[in-house]
């Protein structure tokens, strides 16, 4: 075997070495990603089955109900919406101090056969004003928001507007 035939099997050997590597990590990786969803992202195109991904909107007002479980912890069931969607959240745990009706919250679980969200987390926002990037996206991207207009409206007037009105902040017609 000739130097040059040796070094072109060793540079081949060292690719196919670094290529199952990244094939591997590229794999590991994939199951730990969680994405963001929002309520409509979801009604057009469900995730599939037993895959974590965050889902994010506001709490409809009126939707949450709260019940003691049979293990004793607390069990909760809410809709969470960006407007023209919205999908019901069951979790079981205590929620965040800042968890309302009609403020901004990001969950995270997996989407049940029978279209409830079972949450293994939530997070609530930090103050009046903070909504999670995430939320802010998802209503500037189904056109209830444009930053451009000023300031978001009450987040506790998202799940009443109607058809055709748009309230300040809001673009389109």
């Amino acid at each position: 075997m000739t130097k040059k035939r040796r070094r072109l099997w060793v540079l081949l050997l060292c690719g196919l070495g670094l290529g199952s590597a990244t094939a591997l990590t590229l794999t590991a990786f994939q199951d730990n990603l969680v994405f963001f969803r929002s309520p409509s992202d979801i009604a057009r195109e469900a995730p599939p089955p037993g895959r974590a991904f965050r889902l994010g909107g506001l709490v409809e007002a009126g939707s949450v109900t709260k019940q003691m479980g049979t293990d004793g912890k607390p069990d909760v069931r809410f809709k969470v919406t960006d407007g023209p969607s919205a999908v019901t959240v069951a979790y079981v745990g205590v929620l965040p101090d800042l968890f309302r009706e009609g403020q901004g919250v990001v969950t995270l679980g997996k989407l049940g056969p029978d279209g409830i969200f079972r949450a293994s987390e939530v997070l609530a926002r930090h103050d009046e004003t903070y909504m999670p990037p995430e939320v802010a996206d998802a209503l500037k991207k189904t056109g209830h928001w444009n930053p451009q207009a000023g300031a978001a409206p009450p987040a506790a007037t998202w799940n009443t507007l109607e058809p055709g009105k748009a309230p300040a902040g809001r673009s389109g017609s």
